[in-house]
This record gives structure tokens, C-alpha cells and sequence, in this order.
């Protein structure tokens, strides 16, 4: 009997190197000779011929295997030594191409899934991903092979029906499939009418998953249509459930004598609430004495809202479930029933109200000399909108114009030395719309806070902090007891090094020795390039270097503002943290143990997503405003900044009204275009002409595509 030949070493030869990395990257995909000279971009005869013998080769050496005629795939033995320890989780981030790349805590970078290795994942879903071999120099790819939790299964879209079947084609460019819904399960959906789709099966052999209509929203393009649209898209309710009406109405509104008994009150307190011209539900208060020793006392008052929803009942599990109130362009979505968000909880003028309370001694200086903390009763004199308290602010007279600047003065001082300390002035800009009686924007502007918002911003701030120290810091060994902290961590090492280097580049500089210089530079930064061409630029960059703030158990401190101890305590009607919060407050002021720490942290967590649904809701309302604003402005020119770059096109934000559209680079006839990503810019490449972020620029609006809230430029000139 002949001795086995050896085999011969296969990664010796590049090409069947190349050959068998094909069924490696894809160890459950079976090729035939043809889609492997494909996949090489192999055309001629001679070469295809050749992939052919090495595929022969192969399966005699037990790396592949023939699973039909001409087929092939990847040994079994192949794939289990491929994989071993290779099985990570993650969150699904779906494109619209139908590839995805999944965000895992396990790597140090994502896991690209090409279209064909995704199975039945849709954006957002946590996923078991087995991952490929790593080659060198490419990204980590992988295949997902278990669904754990499903995102979402509920989706908005434009009925397509014909007379045997229908689809719903989902508004979110990041669904890659559209729903096959059965007649008999359209519920009175019509052709071309936007609806909501909740899957309900899902076959392993099927393309599509399967669904029913579960809410006709109405015709596409109408304004009430599509802002509910968007609340379904981030799985907000379009209403509270009966019953949680029902018990939010049968809460009693009268205050009985007893429990003001047990109350500090304040009602003879001079007392006022600050909050934008169309607030309907106000949280907070502030109450202003003046004390025998010269000193000052201020109260901040917040709507006792643990009082009225307690722990287990249904307004509150609604409560926890929605985890915030929703701002759209046109309405507040709230997180209680209006019963007690505009009525009993909202601390009205002239009206007695429940408060949780944080009442402060301060001197001239604004330093805090006492606190108490505690529940109390108010009744506030006067309800002021920013806009009045600004122009006292800047000289006009009006209702207690002298306790309101005493408030100036003091919250001045303490923003001096909140900045002092280390809080960096990151500036906020708001997109407001004047709408007509049809929802449809017929202006749009730019607002901006002042004074009088950063005067209740600053004893916020303060009762925040107070709060999470009188919690948060203990003396000795004894571990704090647990609480609902307002977190946020600093930068990341790479991304601040990145932003130092960029800064580097425009002749701009910022010292990182210590947290307090960082933030210091960063504050001077802002001042220097006020009112410059490139003011935009890197304040967009900045705040992308910045970690995101959140809810947790775990205090790590807040970064942005350089508090070591930091919570939400102020806005209970509209946060649950806050809610969360004022409930383990008191608990532990009247001697309640600690609570598990475990269960509350996953409650912090749902509330963190729950707020960046929010905001993401938030931000498609105001995108589809500024789509429908332009919508009738086809061939218009506007100056604007650029505000991104990418491989596809120029990124540009309009002056006065920060609507955001894509000059694609496929478009721009005068030279071929490619990305500098290094440097936030795109150059050509025969002439040189260079876009980069910061540039002011003249672009012509080219098209308007509302189902997307997408706006496409066409570039007019720099400026």
C-alpha cells in the first residue's frame, strides 16, 4: 500500500489563497466554479479554468466540500476551527444597501455583515455574530446567526397594493425589506395610504417577513399624518390606554389640611416660575426671601409628582415605559396623562401646589452657606416667560424687576464659578417653525438662550448637583447608597487627540494636562472663534469628541460640566429619572434601606434609550419641517456652511434656518471629487479645488424627497 502524499502548503499560493478565503469569509454559502471567478473578477476562459482544477484540489484536501453538482462549501471541520471563540453580541446597525455592521462592547470596532450574511436582523436588533477569519488590513467581518432581541416590530410606511397581495414599504431608509401584508390583513388600509405594520412571522426560506396593518395613519404629506408618523417610527404611543385615563381621573385634586401639615410652606414666600412663552406644563419654581443676616434664601421648588404617581400603578408603569415627553414641531407628547402634566402637577400662579423642594442660604457671593431639602407647599405669584425676564434683564421695568435681578446676580455668580471650576460652555441653537393652520412652515428661525435661560439653568444645576452629593458622597469606607446619577464620561484618548490635530491645522490650540485647563482651552476656544467661517465647524466637531451623557447607577461624574456628583432632579413631570430620583430621596431621608442596585441600573438604562428615541424623534420632526419649508423653493439659492463631508457628497446647512442638504459628488460636473478624510474635506482631482468643513457656500436647492426628509443641493459657488 502506497504511502498518502503530504499536502502540499495551500496558503503558498496566492491565488488558492484567495480561492479558499472566499468560502472561509463565507462558511455557510455554498459557490459553484462560475460565482468564484466571479467573486475574483476572473473573465477569461484560461484563469476560470484554473479556479475550476483548484476547487477539485481542495475538496480531495478536505478544506471544501460538494454539497450538490458543481457546488461548494466550506469543510464543516473548516468552519468549526474557524470559528472557535469567535461568537460575539451586538446591535445591529442596518444601512439601506442591506449591509450592516454591528456595534459590540467585546471588539474594539465594529463587525461588518455584508448583505448576504445579515439572516432576518433589522436595525437595532441584539444579535449573536459568528466572526470570519480576520484578514490583514481589512475590517472585522462576520455573519449573524441568532437574533436575541428583536428592536422593533412594528414599522410606518405607504401601502403598495394590488389585487392578490400588498406590501408596506417602510419609511426608515434603514429597513432594507418591504412587508408582505395578505389582503385579509390590511384592515381597511388603501393603496397609497400611510400605515403601520407589525410583523407577525417571519419564514426562514422567505425574503420578506410577513405582517398586518395594525393603524391606518391617514394620506401621505398631511401634517397631522406624518408627525404621528414619526412618533410610531421611534415607538412612542399616540395615545395613553383608557385605563391609565381613567386612573389618572379618579386621582384626587384637592390638598387636605393634613397634608399641609406635614409640608414647609411657602405660600406666603414670594415665588415665580420662568418657562418659554408656549409651556403648558411647568416643573419648577423659584422662591426668593430675604434673611435677618443679610443672607439669601432661594428656593427651588419642583412638582411633587411622586406624591401623585405611585410606584406600581398604571400611570406609572405608562410613565416608565414612555420614559420622557416628546417635543415635535408642533406638540408636546407627554410622558403623564394631560390630567396631571397641565393640571395637577403643572405649579400654575395662584394655585396651591405639592413641591419637592431644594432651599438654599446663599450669600452675596452665591456661595451656599445651608441646604434643607424636603417636601413643601407653594403658591406662586406670577408666571414669567423668558422674553419678559430678558428685557428686565436688559432694563426694562416689569412685575418684581427687583427680586429678579437679585436671581441674575446670584445665578451669575453661580455660572462664574461653575465655569471657574471647570464646566465648558458648550452653546445651544433651537429650529422654530411658524406653522399655518394646516401644520404647513411658512417661516423658520434660529433661537438661541440668553440670560433669563441661563438664570433658571444655574439654580437647576445647582439642585441637581446638591441633590446628587447629599446622596453620592459619604464619609469613611460606607459605599454611597444607590442612585440615579446624570453621568457623562470624558472623551475618548483618540478622538480628543484627533480634534487637537485638526485644531492644530487652522492654527488654533488646547491645553490637555488636566481636566480643568482642557475645559478652560475649550471655553477659550469658543470665544475665539465667535463670529469666524470656521465657528461651526469646530464647534460641530467638539461636540462630536464628546462622550454622551446618560442615566446610571454608577457615578463616574459628569464631564461636560466638572461635577464630581451630578443628577436629574427637576423635571418630574416630563423625565421618569427625575421621577426615579425624588422617589429614593425621600425614601432615604425618612431611613428606608438601600435598594437593589442592579434593578435600578436597568432601569436607568431603558431611560437612557428612551431619551435618545426622544431626541431622535425630535430631530426627524424638525428635518421633516425643514424638508416641506424647502419643498417649494426648487431652484432657489441660499447661502449656507458646509457641515459634513463624506465619499458621497458635501454636506451643507443653510444660514437662518439650518436646513441640511447633500451636494452629491457625482453631480459636480467641474472635476472628480475625493474625499480627504483626515482633513474634513473633499479635493479635486485635476484641479485642485478644495470643499471643506467651515466653508461658506451658495448652493441651489435641487430636489425635496419628504417621504425621507431628504434634501438634495446643487453647488452655486464658494463664498
Amino acid at each position: 500500500m502506497s504511502k498518502s502524499r503530504k499536502k502540499p502548503p495551500i496558503k503558498a499560493n496566492p491565488f488558492i489563497k484567495a480561492v479558499l478565503a472566499i468560502f472561509t469569509n463565507n462558511p455557510h454559502k455554498g459557490y459553484n466554479f462560475r460565482q468564484v471567478a466571479a467573486q475574483l473578477g476572473i473573465q477569461d476562459k484560461a484563469s476560470r479554468e484554473l479556479v475550476s482544477n483548484i476547487l477539485y484540489d481542495l475538496e480531495n484536501r478536505r478544506e471544501i466540500i460538494r454539497i450538490k453538482r458543481g457546488k461548494y462549501q466550506l469543510h464543516p471541520s473548516r468552519v468549526a476551527a474557524a470559528t472557535v471563540s469567535t461568537v460575539v453580541t451586538g446591535t445591529v446597525d442596518m444601512k439601506n444597501t442591506g449591509k450592516a455592521y454591528v456595534i459590540t462592547e467585546e471588539l474594539g470596532e465594529d463587525v461588518y455583515i455584508a448583505p448576504n450574511n445579515t439572516g432576518h436582523a433589522l436595525n437595532g436588533d441584539k444579535v449573536k455574530v459568528r466572526l470570519f477569519p480576520k484578514r490583514q488590513g481589512r475590517k472585522i467581518e462576520g455573519q449573524i446567526t441568532e437574533i436575541l432581541e428583536r428592536a422593533k416590530t412594528q414599522f410606518v410606511g405607504v401601502i403598495h397594493a394590488t389585487q392578490k397581495y400588498a406590501f408596506l414599504i417602510p419609511d426608515n431608509p434603514n429597513m432594507p425589506v418591504d412587508i408582505f401584508i395578505p389582503l385579509e390583513k390590511l384592515h381597511g388600509a388603501a393603496h397609497g395610504m400611510k400605515a403601520v405594520a407589525r410583523i407577525t412571522d417571519w419564514p426562514h426560506e422567505s425574503n420578506t417577513p410577513f405582517g398586518e396593518i395594525t393603524d391606518v395613519l391617514g394620506k401621505p404629506g398631511e401634517h397631522e399624518v406624518e408627525m404621528n408618523s414619526i412618533l410610531v417610527e421611534f415607538d412612542f404611543p399616540l395615545k395613553f390606554p383608557d385605563s391609565v385615563e381613567k386612573e389618572a381621573e379618579r386621582l384626587p385634586v384637592q390638598i387636605t389640611e393634613h397634608e399641609i401639615s406635614l409640608r414647609r410652606d411657602f405660600r406666603n414666600t414670594l415665588t415665580i416660575t420662568i418657562d418659554p412663552e408656549d409651556a403648558k406644563d411647568f416643573d419648577d419654581a423659584l422662591s426668593l426671601r430675604k434673611l435677618e443676616n443679610g443672607n439669601w434664601e432661594v428656593g427651588v421648588h419642583i412638582a411633587d409628582v411622586s406624591w401623585y404617581v405611585r410606584p406600581g400603578t398604571g400611570i406609572d408603569k405608562e410613565a416608565f415605559d414612555r420614559g420622557t415627553s416628546v417635543y415635535l414641531v408642533d406638540r408636546v407628547i407627554p410622558m403623564l396623562p394631560e390630567k396631571l402634566s397641565n393640571n395637577v402637577c403643572s405649579l400654575k400662579p395662584n394655585e396651591d401646589k405639592l413641591c419637592f423642594s431644594a432651599v438654599f442660604e446663599l450669600d452675596e457671593n452665591a456661595r451656599v452657606i445651608n441646604d434643607w431639602f424636603g417636601k413643601t407647599i407653594i403658591n406662586s405669584d406670577r408666571r414669567f416667560n423668558y422674553d419678559e425676564v430678558q428685557q428686565m434683564i436688559e432694563g426694562a421695568d416689569g412685575d418684581f424687576r427687583a427680586e429678579i435681578m437679585t436671581l441674575h446676580g446670584l445665578a451669575s455668580r453661580l455660572r462664574q464659578e461653575r465655569f471657574g471650576k471647570g464646566s465648558i460652555d458648550f452653546r445651544s441653537e433651537e429650529v422654530k417653525f411658524r406653522l399655518d393652520e394646516k401644520g404647513k412652515p411658512i417661516d423658520t428661525y434660529i433661537k438661541t438662550n440668553k440670560e433669563s435661560n441661563w438664570l433658571i439653568e444655574d439654580f437647576m444645576l445647582l439642585a441637581n448637583r446638591r441633590v446628587a452629593e447629599k446622596i453620592g458622597l459619604v464619609k469613611g469606607k460606607t459605599k454611597p447608597r444607590t442612585f440615579v446619577y446624570r453621568i457623562h464620561d470624558k472623551p475618548s484618548t483618540e478622538k480628543l487627540q484627533n480634534f487637537i490635530e485638526f485644531l492644530g491645522k487652522l492654527g488654533y490650540s488646547i491645553r490637555t494636562n488636566s481636566r480643568k485647563t482642557l475645559a478652560q482651552s475649550f471655553n477659550q476656544l469658543f470665544k475665539d472663534i465667535e463670529g469666524k467661517g470656521e465657528e461651526n465647524m469646530i464647534e460641530t466637531i467638539a461636540i462630536r469628541t464628546m462622550a454622551k451623557a446618560k442615566y446610571s447607577t454608577k457615578n463616574i461624574g459628569h464631564y461636560g460640566l466638572g461635577f464630581d456628583h451630578y443628577s436629574h432632579f427637576t423635571s418630574p413631570i416630563r423625565r421618569y429619572p427625575d421621577l426615579m430620583a425624588h422617589r429614593l430621596l425621600f425614601d432615604y431621608m425618612n431611613g428606608a434601606p438601600g435598594v437593589d442596585e442592579e434593578t435600578w441600573e436597568e432601569k436607568c438604562v431603558h431611560s437612557s434609550v428612551m431619551e435618545r428615541k426622544a431626541e431622535e424623534a425630535e430631530r426627524a420632526s424638525v428635518k421633516y419641517k425643514q424638508a416641506e419649508y424647502l419643498a417649494d423653493k426648487i431652484g432657489q439659492e441660499f447661502n449656507g456652511l458646509i457641515s459634513g463631508v463624506s465619499k458621497w457628497g458635501i454636506f451643507v446647512e443653510l444660514e437662518g434656518n439650518k436646513c441640511e442638504g447633500m451636494v452629491s459628488l457625482r453631480n459636480m460636473q467641474d472635476d472628480f471629487y475625493y474625499l480627504d478624510e483626515e482633513n474634513y474635506r473633499v479635493i479635486g482631482s485635476r484641479y485642485g479645488k478644495e470643499y471643506q468643513l467651515g466653508n461658506p457656500v451658495r448652493i441651489r436647492v435641487k430636489s425635496i424627497d419628504l417621504s425621507k426628509k431628504q434634501m438634495d443641493f446643487e453647488m452655486v459657488e464658494t463664498l
